[in-house]
């Protein structure tokens, strides 16, 4: 007994001493083990810190303004697209520089694309490609006046949107069709034509409508609000007027100011990119107008038959038909009861459709494959790969529904157009239930 006590007391010290040691050890490493799991890389804190969150960056010692950058391998050795405003007359050598996963890049020279359309204004949409230097997981990127990487330290960062090992294929895409309403401005609020428009091309088979809003009436707000919050709607903020003087026309010459439409072209071509990866179609339209098969029930059974006939269109043009301000049967067709005190106008009411004049220029909107455009304007492409098709108007066209017209042609120049009628039974409740739920209706016991 007594040895075996001995034993115990002789083990007994080394044993609390290696307890001691194993404290102390954990005391002075609190990750213990973990110390071996790699922790995940953000962005270094140079660019964390300075991380763009509008939607309009301007570029620092330039007057020049950045929108978005994208993931863009389709022009050989560049890698990356950055969608800005540029002064035309201001451009200067640019460099870029990333941040990559754990480090931050070496500069790499900008290659720096104006684009054609800028209607004679002193700012247009320029694209300004990068190349991605080896060995960087490049997560953010900005660009510099001068080609020494440390004046990025108080730089500001976009996100690089888009990014993807391999191409995602196209059965996979989310959305088929997404229409993109280029520009919202001047408190605009005709809360009927917008909630019938969305609510037909929801019939006609498009998943998304993105939507660059500056600024809308309280109502027309209310109701977009209301379609973001079901996800039918994006709504990108475009504060332009924050930065710019922007045009309420087409043309410098005529209409003055910084750029044109409130920079409808960079936001068509933004619009693009923000859905190449996501949608299969994409439809450049403004929001009085809708794009109508005539031969078919809906979109895609539209493109279906289009791509068919065109396995190698990337570009389908629409032409413009215009339909005046003329009530027809105002008395029995007008707005339903429950729609008064709405604002704006009833779009099932303007069914007469003026000819257009194609001895002149003549006006088309387009459905695109995103992957296959790089750069747009407001009526066709500038830049994209494979072929462009005119479709008749037999077998789609536009509805234009604009507020107002610049002439006013009799009536028996006009031709008679009910083709909105073949959705109405569907149409009107679903444009009662969407102005019900946003409480835009004045009465609800009216029927």
């Amino acid at each position: 007994m007594d040895a075996a006590k001995s034993l115990k007391k002789k083990l007994a010290l080394p044993l609390i001493v290696a307890l001691i040691f194993i404290l102390l050890f954990s005391v002075n490493t609190p990750n213990g083990n973990n110390n071996s799991i790699p922790k995940p890389h953000g962005p270094p804190a140079v660019c964390s810190l300075g991380v763009s969150e509008q939607t309009i960056t301007p570029l620092k010692n330039t007057k020049h303004l950045l929108v978005s950058a994208y993931v863009d391998q389709r022009v050989k050795d560049l890698d990356i697209r950055i969608i800005g405003i540029f002064k035309r007359d201001s451009i200067q050598p640019l460099h870029c520089v990333f941040c990559c996963t754990n480090f931050l890049s070496k500069t790499t020279p900008a290659t720096i694309l104006q684009h054609s359309d800028h209607f004679g204004f002193p700012f247009a949409t320029t694209d300004v490609m990068c190349q991605i230097p080896q060995n960087c997981n490049a997560t953010h990127v900005t660009l510099l006046t001068t080609p020494d990487k440390e004046s990025a330290s108080d730089s500001t960062w976009l996100p690089i949107r888009n990014q993807k090992s391999d191409r995602q294929k196209e059965e996979n895409m989310k959305f088929d069709f997404t229409v993109c309403i280029s520009s919202l401005f001047g408190d605009y609020n005709n809360v009927l034509q917008f909630a019938e428009t969305l609510e037909m091309y929801r019939l006609l088979g498009v998943n998304r409508v993105v939507i660059y809003n500056t600024s809308c009436g309280p109502e027309l707000d209310r109701l977009l609000q209301n379609y973001s919050q079901e996800g039918f709607v994006e709504m990108v903020p475009w504060p332009i007027d924050k930065h710019l003087n922007p045009s309420r026309g087409w043309l410098h010459s005529q209409h003055g100011g910084d750029v044109h439409y409130f920079g409808q072209l960079t936001t068509l071509n933004e619009c693009i990119y923000r859905s190449m990866e996501r949608s299969r179609y994409v439809l450049l339209n403004d929001i009085d107008e809708i794009l109508m098969p005539y031969q078919h029930k809906d979109l895609m059974s539209l493109m279906n038959t289009l791509q068919k006939q065109h396995p190698n269109t990337g570009v389908f043009l629409i032409e413009n038909h215009t339909y005046p301000k003329k009530l027809f049967n105002q008395s029995k067709s007008g707005p339903l009861p429950q729609w008064n005190g709405v604002p704006g106008f009833d779009i099932m009411v303007h069914i007469y459709r003026e000819e257009p004049d194609r001895n002149i220029y003549h006006p088309h909107k387009l459905i695109v494959q995103p992957r296959a455009v790089q750069q747009t304007s407001v009526h066709d492409v500038l830049k994209m790969s494979g072929a462009k098709f005119k479709v008749p108007p037999d077998v789609c066209r536009i509805i234009h529904s604009p507020i107002s017209t610049p002439t006013d042609p009799p009536l028996d120049q006009l031709h008679v157009d009910t083709r909105l009628w073949d959705f109405k039974d569907k149409l009107l409740p679903n444009v009662i239930k969407v102005l019900r739920r946003a409480e835009l209706l004045r009465s609800e016991t009216q029927n």
